[in-house]
């Protein structure tokens, strides 16, 4: 080509509509099974926060009751105002209640503090004396008189002591002394039995939704198979189907191509011939007026015989089912070559043969337009058509091409923008086959096509 040109792609070589294939029973059923093993993996990690929560709360729990039966039986009956001032013997007494009591029992740290925030016990004789600022749910419990169980926040300066060993379980309440004064009871549990009991939860879950998928997995395995077939059944019936419509199609095309080629064609074909031994007789006669008349009513129906002859080829290219799809385009590069247009054709003789039925229809009405618009707007001199294969474009090897020397598209159109009918055609025809179609042109450089098919020996 002179110069470089832009190609419009008007077909992409997807396939309208296309009948997907089904999937087999057994890859369908490993899917699943690998879609229950995801699940299976998500709610284990749900559950396992789930149990946790769970488990920490119930352990939030019974830290509180414990908390409230010790602050109750155990530490306030040995309370005394001594502790208030700083009193040894009232310390040491409590100190033995507590570690008798209380600590046995899976109690990390205890303490007692003065309203002001001052610790006046602690098992952790370290701490006894030092004060430090109450925080809101602290005072709240001494306000409300009611207990409060979290998980303790160990970054405080009051935990300076109790942060080597994870996180634990702290619970306080308000406790009374013999005249009354009010003093904050404290205890941090041990965080190890939460721990325990969440994966003891975590195993119950686990193993009842393990045992759920695998039933579920068992139950829907025979079904799918069952649905996989049935599917298939109907795809082979719908596939029959549609083969019955394209074969009922092909034969009624041939029964109205042969009505009209035994009927009117032959009819007007003789009216032709009626009418022309009538100018004769009528010329004879000295007629003049009405042989002219009679020949233009003979030139009509030669028109008109022409026409129907051609529309018998749309309907129903007989050269194309006969002698294959080489003779056929040899036929329609004919009427050019009679007006004197250089025709170049070029098929190759293994791709046709390769071609299905379908595909030869589509290069040949592909073709047979191409070439009705070279005769109609391009004023061309010489026109190549070629049919061979592209191992450069591996998905659509099958190529055709047609190339003309005429004028070309104006500047800036294209019969995309054009809007021509015939191209809408030579689209649908490529996109009903999954081809690809191209076209290029430029003022003074012609027109070129390129339609690209599926080979059918590496269709899937």
């Amino acid at each position: 080509m002179p110069v470089a040109l832009r190609w419009t792609t008007l077909a992409d070589g997807s396939v309208r509509d296309p009948v997907r294939p089904l999937p087999q029973p057994r890859r369908m059923i490993g899917q699943l099974a690998l879609a229950a093993l995801a699940v299976f993996a998500i709610v284990m990690v749900g559950s396992s926060v789930a149990a946790s929560r769970l488990a920490e709360r119930e352990a939030v729990n019974d830290a509180a009751h414990t908390a409230n039966v010790m602050a109750v039986a155990v530490v306030q009956p040995v309370l005394s105002d001594g502790l208030l001032h700083g009193d040894r013997a009232a310390y040491e007494n409590l100190d033995k209640v507590v570690r008798a009591n209380v600590l046995p029992h899976g109690i990390i740290r205890v303490k007692l503090w003065k309203s002001d925030g001052t610790i006046v016990y602690a098992d952790e004789k370290r701490l006894v004396g030092q004060r430090f600022p109450l925080d809101a749910d602290q005072l709240e419990a001494i306000m409300a008189r009611e207990t409060k169980a979290e998980v303790s926040d160990l970054a405080r300066s009051e935990n300076q002591f109790e942060r080597n060993g994870g996180k634990l379980l702290e619970v306080y309440r308000p406790v009374w002394t013999p005249s009354g004064a009010e003093m904050l009871f404290e205890i941090y549990g041990d965080y190890t039995p939460v721990e325990s009991r969440s994966q003891d939860l975590w195993r119950g879950f686990a193993g009842l939704l393990a045992t759920s998928l695998l039933l579920l997995l068992v139950l829907l395995a025979p079904i799918l198979w069952r649905l996989v077939d049935r599917l298939g059944a109907a795809q082979h019936q719908r596939e029959q189907l549609m083969r019955s419509a394209v074969d009922a199609s092909e034969q009624e095309r041939r029964r109205i191509a042969a009505d009209l080629h035994d009927g009117p064609v032959q009819d007007l074909v003789a009216s032709s011939l009626v009418v022309s031994g009538a100018i004769e007789t009528v010329r004879n006669e000295g007629h003049e007026s009405l042989a002219s008349h009679l020949s233009q009513v003979a030139a009509t129906v030669r028109g008109s015989v022409a026409s129907l002859r051609s529309l018998l080829v749309d309907i129903y290219p007989a050269r194309l089912a006969d002698a294959g799809l080489a003779a056929a385009l040899g036929d329609l590069v004919r009427p050019l070559a009679a007006r004197g247009t250089v025709v170049d054709l070029h098929t190759d003789a293994a791709v046709t043969e390769g071609l299905t039925e379908v595909q030869q229809q589509v290069v040949y009405r592909v073709a047979r337009e191409c070439l009705g618009n070279v005769v109609k707007h391009s004023g061309a001199t010489r026109v190549r058509i070629a049919l061979e294969e592209d191992s450069t474009h591996p998905t659509h090897p099958i190529l055709l091409t047609i190339d003309d020397d005429g004028a070309g598209f104006p500047s800036g159109s294209t019969p995309v923008t054009q809007g021509h009918f015939g191209v809408r055609v030579l689209t649908d025809l490529a996109r009903d086959v999954g081809g690809v179609l191209e076209v290029a042109s430029a003022p003074g450089v012609g027109v070129h096509w390129r339609l690209r098919l599926r080979s059918s020996r590496t269709r899937r």
